[in-house]
C-alpha cells in the first residue's frame, strides 16, 4: 500500500444524461414493483432488466420484463400486451423532478416509446427452474461482483467519490429551492475531485472540477464559480482545501445546451460513478433498470453491505469483498476477502468463513436479508448506490450494519479453534 499519493474520482449529476436514463429504468423497476403490490402479485415473480435511451425530446425504452396484469391490455386480436400509458408516465415524472423544461428536453413533449416485451423463456428457466432442483431460484446471470468499504469517510467510503458526489447533491437541492441565483443553474453537471493522501488517510484537496449547465445565457466561467463556491467549501466540509488547489469550474465556458439535448444518454454507463469512483474493482455489470434476481444489482449490493460491516466490526480499516456466480445456480462459486493489509487480528480466511456463516448469498438469501422485493429503487440512481443513509422504507438497506456483532463472534470462535 501507498503511503502519499493523489487519488480522483468523479460524479454526474441526476441530469446527466446518462443519470436520467438511470432514473428512468429505476422508475420503470418501482413502478413493476408497486403494480404488483398492489394488485396482489408475489413481488418475488417481478423480472425486468430495462434500458433506457434519451437523446432531443426523445426517450426510448426498451428491455425484458414480467408484469401484473394491471400493465397489461388487450389487443385488437384479443392477446396480453404491454400497456405504455403508466410506463410514459413514470418517465415523464422523472424527467420533470429532475427538473427538464428545456426546449431541447422537457419533461411534457418529449416522444416516448415504450419497446418493452415478454422476458426469454430461456432465461426465464435459469433462474425460476432452479429452485425446483436446488430448493432456492438460481442466479439470473453469470458474472463477478465486487463490494468495498474503508474508513476515510463516516459512511465508510473512499474520500474523492464521497465529496464528489456530495458537492452535486448540495447543489441540486438548492438549484430545486428555487433560492437566489443558484435557482439560474441547469440540472445537468459533473465533478471531479483529486485527494491528496499521507499516511495512507485523506489530507487535501488539491484540484476541484466541476461543469455545470447554467440557464441564462449571460453567465461565464467566473460568474459560475462565484454561484456555485460557496455550495462546494461546504461539501467538502473537513477536508482542507490546499493552498495551491486548482479551480476548474466550466472550464470550456458557456454551458447552456445540456442533458439529452447536449449529448444522448444510456443507461448503465456510468457504473464506476454508482460504486466507488474508480477506488475499487468492479464487476462490470450496470445496476439500474435490474430486478435483484439479477445479481449484478442485488450481488454487488450484498458485497458492500458485507464490506461495510467488516470495516464498521473494527476487523480491518478497508475490506474489498468479490462474489463470483453462474446463470440458475443458486450459490455463489467463490467468496474473496482482502484486507489489505489492515486486519486487526484476523485473517482474510477467518473473515470469508464468518460472511458464509451469517448470510445466505443465493439470490433469493439476499433478497430475503436485505428486503429487496419493494420499489426503493429510484432514489438508487443518482449521488451513488453506496454511501447512503438506509431509509425507513427499506431503501438502502445494504447500508446498515446489523452484522457487526454476528461476524465479530463468528471471527473470535474461528479464531479460538
Amino acid at each position: 500500500m501507498r503511503a502519499n499519493y493523489l487519488f480522483t474520482s468523479e460524479s454526474v449529476a441526476e441530469g446527466h444524461p446518462d443519470k436520467v436514463c438511470d432514473r428512468i429504468s429505476d422508475e420503470i423497476v418501482d413502478l413493476v414493483y408497486r403494480e404488483a403490490a398492489k394488485t396482489g402479485v408475489n413481488p418475488w415473480g417481478v423480472r425486468i432488466a430495462c434500458e433506457t435511451l434519451a437523446t432531443t425530446n426523445r426517450v426510448v425504452i426498451a428491455g425484458e420484463v414480467r408484469l401484473p396484469p394491471s400493465l397489461m391490455k388487450k389487443d385488437k386480436d384479443g392477446n396480453d400486451v404491454i400497456n405504455p400509458s403508466k410506463f410514459k408516465a413514470a418517465a415523464r415524472r422523472a424527467i420533470k423532478d429532475i427538473g427538464y423544461e428545456q426546449d431541447g428536453f422537457h419533461w411534457k413533449k418529449a416522444k416516448i416509446d415504450v419497446l418493452l416485451h415478454s422476458q426469454s423463456a430461456d432465461i426465464a428457466q435459469g433462474v425460476d427452474s432452479a429452485a425446483d432442483q436446488q430448493g432456492d431460484e438460481g442466479a439470473g446471470d453469470q458474472g463477478i461482483m465486487f463490494g468495498y468499504a474503508c474508513k476515510e469517510t463516516p459512511d465508510l467510503m473512499p474520500a474523492p467519490i464521497y465529496y464528489s458526489h456530495k458537492i452535486l447533491q448540495l447543489l441540486a437541492t438548492a438549484r430545486k429551492k428555487g433560492d437566489g441565483e443558484v435557482a439560474k443553474l441547469g440540472p445537468d453537471a459533473k465533478s471531479q475531485v483529486t485527494v491528496r493522501y499521507v499516511d495512507g488517510k485523506p489530507s487535501e484537496a488539491t484540484s476541484i472540477v466541476l461543469s455545470t449547465q447554467h440557464l441564462d445565457d449571460s453567465w461565464d466561467s467566473n460568474k459560475v464559480r462565484a454561484v456555485v463556491e460557496p455550495y462546494i467549501r461546504e461539501a467538502l466540509g473537513e477536508l482542507k482545501i490546499a493552498d495551491d488547489c486548482k479551480w476548474y469550474i466550466n472550464p470550456t465556458g458557456k454551458f447552456v445546451i445540456g442533458g439529452p439535448d447536449g449529448d444522448a444518454g444510456l443507461t448503465g454507463r456510468k457504473i464506476i460513478v454508482d460504486t466507488y469512483g474508480g477506488a475499487a474493482p468492479h464487476g462490470g455489470g450496470a445496476f439500474s433498470g435490474k430486478d435483484t434476481t439479477k445479481v449484478d444489482r442485488s450481488a454487488a449490493y450484498a458485497a458492500r453491505y458485507l464490506a461495510k460491516n467488516v470495516v464498521a466490526a473494527g476487523l480491518a480499516d478497508r475490506c474489498t469483498i468479490q462474489l463470483s456466480y453462474a446463470i440458475g445456480v443458486a450459490q455463489p462459486l467463490s467468496i474473496y476477502v482482502d484486507l489489505h493489509g489492515t486486519g486487526k487480528g484476523v485473517s482474510e480466511d477467518q473473515v470469508e468463513a464468518a460472511i458464509r456463516e451469517n448470510m445466505d448469498l443465493s439470490p433469493s438469501g439476499i433478497r430475503r436479508h436485505l428486503d429487496l422485493n419493494k420499489p426503493i429503487y429510484a432514489k438508487t440512481s443518482a449521488y451513488g448506490h453506496f454511501g447512503r443513509k438506509a431509509g425507513r422504507d427499506g431503501s438502502f438497506s445494504w447500508e446498515r450494519t446489523d452484522l457487526v456483532k454476528a461476524l465479530k463472534e463468528a471471527v473470535k470462535t474461528k479464531a479460538a479453534a
